[in-house]
């Protein structure tokens, strides 16, 4: 019977040679049967030979050695095949095949093997475990694909089963040499008896890494279908397998939703395999994220139903997800779900829980929660208890200094500090150094300040950064500078954040030179400015009408590698506006369409109230109706300047157009300060009963009037001797407790004095009723 040989260098690379030794070594999985419990003496001599195992190895391949021509085939028999029926184990063949130098070599031995093996019903299999090792040997060949090919054929034409393992084998190599078709075809012509679940897995695997999802989800389909005496029903490793590629990896191409691999794990779920609580918590997360924690929910509890055992981190990826939403109602009917099953919170459950509490407010529960932490609820006869950790207390401290605790966070920390291994670190006490300076009481940061330096804790920049800003906000920015200067020489290093919070507020109080002082500071220290300390100057020089110095600091900008956006644009506008340059205003205008940046409502409402102002209000009118055909929508302040614009010019006929135009077709609704506008001009120009008119609008529409209001009215009223009306709109303002002030009893006073009516002006001082019934007048308005 003749053999196929090959001709292969003996000389293979070494690291590739031990990494796929490595490789096999996790193949060859396949167990050999164990011997069994009770032995009769044939069989304990049998075992005694196995010991000697390694010597006739040892032996065979010295014999092995010399050409095959020369091989002492006497004493090979006699050491392979001491007695008959043979007792030698296949495991024997394996491992000497797998120790000679080439497949070459390799089905020299084989050949040995068929022609000098007794014939026996061992004999397949001891053919078979040879046959394994041949692959393996030439897998590490050159052309290892073509070889493995070849060998393939020649055991199909010896008739030589292969084994499980020489098949999974096979399987992945011919998967990793990309030739489908010939994955296809030996996956196909394998033996039903052979196709076991192992092998379904090894294929499963094997179309994944190919990127052939759809066909690999039609065999498990038939997984699921097939019977338990088919031996290829999923199990675990299936799941583990199908999992780490949609969900580990990502790599699946968006060909599943979340929810059909939902819908997966619980198929798997009714077939009695339950997916590992690792990928579970990967596939809760991933739904949690993309907002289905309905779902993430629903996968859950369903789970639990068919059995699965869940772990912590299973119900924490949940817990994420329902506290990202603020379902606390969920959160705690998983809690006692947890209870109920027997699960431990562990510590990171309970940071879950606070995180989330502290972030929504709700300090007071997140507290709570702290207190059972250490409370040791018996649970089958044992006390359990999780102690809070130092990320749990910061926690808590951040979210009462947020909610302006500060005290309680200070006793929180003393409480730290009795606790074994929690001593409080740099975040406990910038937490408490932000909350004392959020709330003005500097000098308690300072003081804080001064105890983590004796208490040997580290401030960092963030500590810097805190307390610089706190003083800059309370105005303290000299107090700032002299910290910062302190810090500096402590070697504290500030950073961009420092010196943006004082650079802005030396620009606040118009100090434009020290902001540069420290901008070139910056500079110096190696810590390059970003686009909002860029920002803050240029708004601090255009704000102070400086538009050289604003122009400047734009190039700047530009050639640090940031790009102007609206904001600053609109804030360039402005300070051209006002310094009536006008040329540039356009420049702006055309550099920032250049840079594709569109012209939104303040770059709008800025132009404008400019042009109202300077008495070319039909271009005003025309920009806001361009403003319009832009998409950009008219706020009530762009309204308002170009009502007050055109009352301004005593176009009151025109404003009151526009007026109209605003209720009319606009969303946005005139507030008091609109109406405020027009019922003083309506009043200057002699249209006092269209300024009453617009007070009954006011009360229609629940636009409340002001003092301002009702003063324009009574100017009105006053020319047009209205005096009834005058006492309506006393009582109404009465009624809507807007109190006079001085230019109301101005008015007022002079009027009523005049005609007699002291009586009535001191009851609307008293806060009474100046007209209607005797009932009414009695009545006192608060």
């Amino acid at each position: 019977m003749s053999i196929i040989t090959f001709s292969v260098s003996k000389h293979s690379n070494l690291l590739r040679l031990l990494t796929y030794n490595t490789f096999l070594r996790r193949l060859s999985t396949e167990p050999l049967p164990p011997p069994p419990e009770s032995q009769p003496p044939q069989q304990q001599q049998t075992e005694q030979k196995t010991c000697n195992y390694g010597s006739i190895i040892t032996e065979v391949l010295q014999l092995l050695q010399t050409p095959e021509n020369e091989w002492n085939t006497t004493q090979l028999n006699q050491l392979l095949f001491p007695d008959y029926p043979p007792s030698s184990s296949p495991r024997l063949f394996y491992q000497i095949t797998r120790c000679l130098s080439s497949s070459s070599q390799a089905l020299e031995f084989l050949n040995y093997l068929l022609s000098n093996s007794p014939s026996s019903p061992d004999t397949q299999s001891l053919l078979s475990y040879t046959f394994q090792a041949i692959f393996e040997l030439a897998a590490r060949e050159p052309d290892s694909n073509v070889n493995l090919s070849q060998l393939y054929k020649t055991s199909k034409k010896l008739d030589i089963p292969l084994t499980v393992n020489a098949a999974s084998f096979l399987l992945r190599a011919f998967g990793r040499s990309e030739s489908m078709e010939e994955s296809l075809n030996f996956f196909n012509e394998l033996e039903p008896a052979i196709k076991n679940t192992h092998i379904h897995n090894v294929w499963l695997s094997v179309l994944l890494r190919c990127g052939r999802v759809e066909d690999a989800l039609k065999m498990l389909d038939e997984m699921f279908e097939s019977n338990e005496e088919s031996n290829c029903h999923p199990n675990n490793a299936t799941g583990d397998i199908l999992f780490s590629f949609l969900l580990k990896r990502e790599r699946n191409g968006g060909f599943l939703s979340e929810e059909e691999i939902a819908n997966l794990a619980l198929k798997f779920g009714e077939h009695g395999v339950l997916i590992s609580s690792f990928w579970m918590s990967q596939l809760i997360t991933r739904l949690c994220r993309n907002r289905k924690t309905n779902r993430a929910w629903d996968l859950f509890t369903e789970l639990i139903k068919l059995g699965l055992v869940l772990e912590s981190a299973t119900c924490n990826s949940l817990l994420t997800g329902l506290a990202r939403e603020g379902n606390f109602n969920r959160m705690n009917e998983l809690m006692a779900k947890m209870m109920e099953m027997d699960i431990q919170p562990s510590v990171v459950t309970f940071g879950i829980l606070i995180n989330h509490m502290c972030k929504f407010r709700r300090v007071d529960d997140a507290l709570e929660v702290l207190e059972k932490m250490s409370e040791g609820k018996e649970r089958g006869g044992i006390s359990v208890s999780v102690e809070p950790d130092v990320v749990i207390y910061n926690t808590l401290i951040d979210g009462l200094c947020k909610v302006g605790r500060q005290e309680e966070g200070l006793r929180l920390m003393e409480r730290m500090r009795s606790q074994k291994g929690c001593a409080p670190d740099t975040i406990t006490y910038n937490c408490l150094i932000d909350g004392f300076c959020r709330a003005g009481e500097i000098e308690k940061g300072k003081e804080l300040f001064g105890e983590m330096n004796k208490e040997g804790v580290s401030p960092n920049v963030v500590t810097v950064n805190t307390l610089v800003g706190g003083m800059c906000r309370t105005g303290r920015v000299s107090g700032a500078v002299e910290f910062f200067v302190e810090a500096q020489r402590r070697g504290l290093k500030g950073d961009v954040v420092t010196y943006t919070a004082l650079i802005n507020a030396f620009c606040n109080v118009n100090n434009l030179e020290k902001a540069m002082e420290l901008f070139n500071e910056m500079l110096k220290r190696g810590c390059p400015p970003d686009a909002i300390v860029y920002y803050t100057l240029i708004s601090g020089f255009s704000q102070a009408g400086r538009m050289d110095d604003a122009s400047f600091l734009l190039s700047k900008l530009k050639e640090a590698g940031f790009l102007p956006d609206t904001v600053c644009y609109n804030v360039l506008i402005g300070g051209f506006c006002r310094t009536k340059k006008f040329h540039r205003v356009f420049e702006m205008i055309k550099e920032m369409e250049e840079a594709g940046l569109r012209p939104d409502t303040i770059t709008y409402n800025t132009l404008i109230a400019h042009v109202s102002k300077t008495g070319h209000l039909k271009f005003a009118h025309r920009l806001m109706k361009k403003m319009i055909k832009d998409g950009v929508v008219p706020t009530v302040a762009t309204y308002g300047a170009l009502i007050n614009a055109f009352c301004l010019n005593r176009n009151v006929n025109e404003a009151m157009d526009i007026f109209k135009d605003m209720k009319a077709a606009s969303k946005v609704p005139p507030n008091t300060v609109i109406y405020n506008i027009l019922i003083d001009s309506l009043c200057k120009n002699n249209k006092v009963k269209s300024a009453v008119s617009l007070m009954e609008d006011m009360k229609i529409r629940r636009v409340k009037p002001n003092t301002t209001t009702y003063n324009a009215i009574f100017k009105g009223l006053r020319e047009e001797k209205d005096l009834e009306k005058a006492f309506e709109f006393m009582n109404s303002m009465i009624e809507h407790a807007c109190n006079p002030d001085y230019i109301t009893m101005e008015i007022l006073t002079e009027w009523l004095s005049a005609v007699g009516e002291i009586e009535r002006l001191k009851k609307f001082v008293a806060g009474f009723e100046v007209s209607g019934s005797t009932a009414q007048n009695a009545s006192v308005r608060t």
